[in-house]
């Protein structure tokens, strides 16, 4: 038997996963409370008459040891009757039962399927910085298809097999005590056994076997993405040996799992053997006492042929709901994982009207740092201000758009647009405001006119055309063969740095927003691209607030004012030729510094 499952963290005890899991998919049966209960009303039903057969094969069988035939027709017509209507009845109960369930079901998946995906959009900057797309991916994808096994085995298979094996003992005991206290010890035992086994024992290396299993996918998707850097190294070998050994290492940990379960499936079969051996071993001293007849002997063996069949099925049941409940962990982790930034209860769509920012006493340390990065931190920026942000990597400027933004929280003080606190407003509305640009833009392996329209998705495709012409993108679109039809590819490799980054400056027009946030938008470009994106970035920045966020000073030197950073503070502020006349000024040295590594390139 192959078990796959999926990690915990060392940290989670060990009974902690099976109780979270089922928590999480009650919760979602909740929702369906009359589908759940049709489900289980007409399981127990299939079951009850499943269990009744054996009641009328004994009579059957009594029926033909009966001497006078005639007399024992009527009642073996009878008994054949009814085990045809439990029959029939079975199969009907069984087929309301699947019809049911596969509703159930298939609204589960599609309720787990969204909610994962809006909880994982809404995760924070730094989660999604420090997670395999790869492996979210597959956490995702084989937890939502656990839920049709988990369905499958808790209402149609382990209710049925508990309900069987409880109404055969009790019938059994009903009849003769002694056999019914064989059947139902043995049980016991046997479900005992079976469950400490799956989730005492295989659990604990299905999940460390899973945990690689993640990494696996984790490391592929890794790879994939960057193929295009394994082949400019010419790197293939390198990366298949690297992948070769998260290989082995799964393989080992997943072969152990395989083996636990081997060994527990000849333990059942043990178990059920010396079961067997009491049952029969207790009918014939029945029968010896002749407290039996041939047709209860039949009813004997006919129930204990029940009871062994559900026993084997339960065993492989609790393996199964042991390795769904694995592959439905690391999904209900996601799902218990906190939002970093989350809307306030009484959060509402702010407002932009002109634009003004406002950093007011704001303190921000990011998590595990004990240092904070900004301490009573107070700046403003004026409406359709043009500022620009220096400075060395780590001192502030990322971090100080990305509060403007609240892709984090302040941990005192605020930020304010327009007077308005961007804490107290939905994050949809606030970033819906503000354009942004990156240094490397990522496009949707969509079309172009998709791509455009993201910052507007009801936008006409007059205006696409519109916001690309303004983008100097209109030109080198309508060139290729299907024009905006064009799919770019994952995250736009099909495009040049240029066009992708004309295209990202398109949906900025499109998006007309009142703040517009740049970061280093012309870097690593040919001379060519990067006059045309600096015209469309020109054109771009009129009427708007304007962030710029400079690796290059040359690009703020044009900017209203310039912010030097350092290590979290503003150390000077102020135009491009006001910085430069500081003698001892940070700016001043920064750009004599890139001065002289470009003559020095130049030179060469």
């Amino acid at each position: 038997m192959i078990v796959m499952s999926l990690s915990v963290p060392p940290a989670v005890a060990p009974s902690s996963p099976f109780l979270r899991v089922l928590r999480f998919v009650f919760a979602h049966w909740a929702r369906q409370k009359a589908r759940v209960a049709l489900v289980a009303g007409a399981i127990a039903l299939n079951t009850a008459a499943d269990v009744s057969i054996p009641l009328f094969a004994g009579r059957l069988v009594d029926a033909f040891a009966e001497p006078d035939r005639n007399a024992a027709l009527d009642a073996a017509l009878l008994a054949l009757g009814a085990i045809v209507a439990l029959g029939v009845a079975m199969a009907a109960f069984r087929h309301v039962a699947f019809v049911a369930i596969v509703a159930l079901t298939q609204k589960v998946m599609r309720d787990v399927a969204a909610e994962a995906f809006a909880r994982v959009q809404r995760f924070s900057t730094d989660w999604h910085a420090n997670s395999f797309a790869g492996s979210t991916v597959r956490k995702i994808t084989r937890g939502i298809w656990s839920v049709d096994q988990f369905n499958d085995l808790l209402l149609a298979s382990l209710l049925s097999s508990a309900l069987v094996l409880v109404g055969a003992t009790a019938i059994l005991g009903a009849y003769w005590p002694m056999m019914g206290l064989i059947a139902a010890v043995g049980s016991l035992a046997y479900v005992g056994l079976t469950v400490w086994a799956a989730l005492g024992w295989i659990a604990p290396a299905a999940r460390l076997s899973n945990a690689w299993d993640t990494k696996l996918g984790g490391a592929l998707a890794d790879a994939v993405t960057c193929n295009a850097i394994v082949k400019s190294f010419g790197a293939e070998a390198r990366e298949e040996a690297l992948l070769s050994r998260v290989i082995a290492k799964w393989s080992r940990r997943t072969t152990r799992t395989w083996m636990r379960a081997v060994w527990t499936i000849t333990f059942q079969n043990a178990a059920i053997a010396m079961l067997r051996a009491a049952v029969l071993a207790a009918a014939v001293w029945l029968w010896w006492k002749q407290q039996a007849s041939p047709g209860d002997a039949a009813f004997v063996l006919v129930m204990f042929g029940v009871i062994h069949g559900y026993l084997k099925d339960v065993g492989m049941h609790v393996s199964d709901l042991q390795r769904a409940v694995n592959d439905l962990q690391e999904l209900v982790e996601l799902h218990d994982e906190p939002v970093g930034v989350a809307d306030r209860a009484d959060a509402r769509p702010i407002a932009i009207d002109k634009g003004r920012i406002a950093f007011e006493n704001v303190t921000f340390h990011y998590g595990g740092h004990a240092t904070p990065l900004y301490r009573d931190f107070s700046v403003g920026i004026a409406a359709g201000e043009r500022v620009g942000l220096v400075g060395r990597s780590g001192s502030g400027k990322t971090t100080f758009v990305k509060l403007i933004q609240r892709l984090y929280d302040v941990t005192a003080g605020r930020v304010t647009i327009d007077g308005q606190d961007v804490g107290s407003a939905t994050q949809a509305s606030l970033r819906a405001a503000i354009a942004t640009v990156a240094q490397e833009p990522i496009l949707f392996h969509r079309s172009l006119a998709e791509n455009i329209a993201y910052a507007r998705p009801g936008a006409t495709r007059d205006e696409i055309e519109r916001a690309a012409a303004l983008a100097n993108a209109h030109g080198f679109i309508s060139g290729l063969p299907k024009g905006y039809a064009t799919l770019v590819g994952e995250r736009g490799v099909k495009l040049s740095g240029g066009e992708r980054q004309r295209v990202a400056i398109a949906r900025a027009f499109l998006a007309d927003a009142p703040i517009l946030i740049l970061d280093e938008a012309t870097s690593s470009l040919d001379s060519e691209s990067e006059g045309l994106i600096q015209e469309a970035i020109e054109r771009l920045m009129v009427g708007r607030t304007t962030i710029v966020i400079a690796h290059r000073l040359s690009t703020v030197r044009a900017m209203d004012r310039i912010l030097v950073f350092d290590r979290g503070r503003i150390v000077e502020q102020g135009d491009h030729p006001s910085l430069l006349r500081r003698e001892d000024g940070v700016y001043r040295r920064l750009f004599e510094r890139q001065a002289s590594d470009l003559t020095k390139a130049l030179a060469v």
